[in-house]
């Protein structure tokens, strides 16, 4: 196939064009800087911002298959901010791809979007909830996924899966945060860590989207849970990546209604000092630690036929060995 693939200086997106490049597709990518991975297997890419029309229209010229991971992440940003990039930039690729004759369009999308602050232990792919999804990311992530489904068409399917907190060698977001805060002292957990969460190595979350490029035609109009299958309590998850770097694991743990009141403080102080990193705790992040949050993986595996084929054991070895060979 030829797979345009949006977002590749992030850890999954390396992974899915290492992944897409190997078995003999011809892979471009589209995001704001070079890439490594790029540069790497010699592959074409576009500069420049997803809103920019004439950039897009290029860089699906030509495509049959469009992977979409690109998006603003975290909490840090204004609602505009997060809709420009996350609504009005799938948009425009939306746009880009029917006009071209692209035939698939994969839309990486996030659990969140269905997260309306209580638990969920089991379940399946729910609708999005733009009015209640929790955060700007959620919200913009969720807006966008209901115009990707709703622009499945004859001759365009479209589908979203959302991969639930990737981790694995390399990655600078779940795993090195938490592993500079367990540097510093400033590791602790929400309500002791005993929520209940799944997580999904990088592997597998890339084998998933992989996997929806090849069935779209089965699932296509629909979205779709990733992750390992194998829940955890936080606590276990965060003392395994701080042993997998050799560095001290949490050493306090606060309730979750005072993370909760420290997340509003911090990011009203973050506001005001315009500060553009994200804050140590926020209203977010303290529900997603003090709230249990697994899935029921069945409908994936079947239309999708896809399996986490790395287990949390091995991927904690990766991990260990990454470290090893990268103090």
């Amino acid at each position: 196939m030829r797979v345009l693939l949006t977002g590749a200086s992030s850890l999954l997106g390396s992974q899915v064009v290492r992944q897409l490049t190997a078995r003999g597709d011809h892979v471009s990518t589209l995001q704001r800087r070079p890439t490594d991975v790029a540069a790497e297997l010699g592959l074409t890419e576009h500069l420049g911002d997803i809103n920019d029309a004439a950039l897009v229209a290029e860089a699906v010229e030509g495509v049959d298959s469009v992977i979409h991971l690109a998006a603003r992440v975290g909490v840090v940003g204004s609602r505009e901010q997060f809709f420009q990039t996350n609504v009005v930039g799938t948009r425009t690729l939306l746009a880009a791809a029917r006009a071209a004759g692209v035939s698939r369009f994969v839309f990486v999308s996030s659990p969140s979007v269905a997260h309306t602050g209580e638990a969920l232990a089991g379940n399946g792919a729910e609708p999005a909830y733009p009015r209640h999804a929790k955060g700007q990311y959620s919200r913009s992530k969720a807006l966008a996924e209901v115009e990707v489904l709703a622009a499945d068409a004859p001759g365009f399917a479209t589908i979203a899966v959302r991969p639930h907190l990737v981790w694995g060698p390399g990655d600078t977001q779940l795993v090195g945060r938490i592993v500079d805060r367990a540097k510093t002292g400033r590791l602790g957990l929400v309500s002791g860590g005993r929520a209940l969460i799944d997580t999904t190595y990088i592997d597998n979350a890339a084998d998933a989207l992989v996997a929806a490029v090849d069935h779209i035609d089965a699932g296509h109009g629909r979205a779709f849970i990733v992750s390992n299958g194998q829940p955890r309590t936080v606590e276990e998850m965060i003392e395994r990546i701080c042993a997998a770097a050799g560095v001290p694991g949490p050493s306090l743990t606060v309730p979750q209604p005072v993370a909760w009141a420290g997340g509003a403080v911090a990011e009203a102080a973050w506001r005001l000092a315009r500060r553009t990193d994200d804050p140590p705790m926020t209203r977010f992040l303290a529900g997603q630690l003090g709230t249990a949050h697994w899935f029921d993986l069945r409908e994936t595996e079947r239309v999708l036929q896809w399996r986490p084929r790395v287990d949390l054991d091995e991927g904690f070895e990766r991990l260990s060995s990454y470290y090893a060979t990268h103090p």
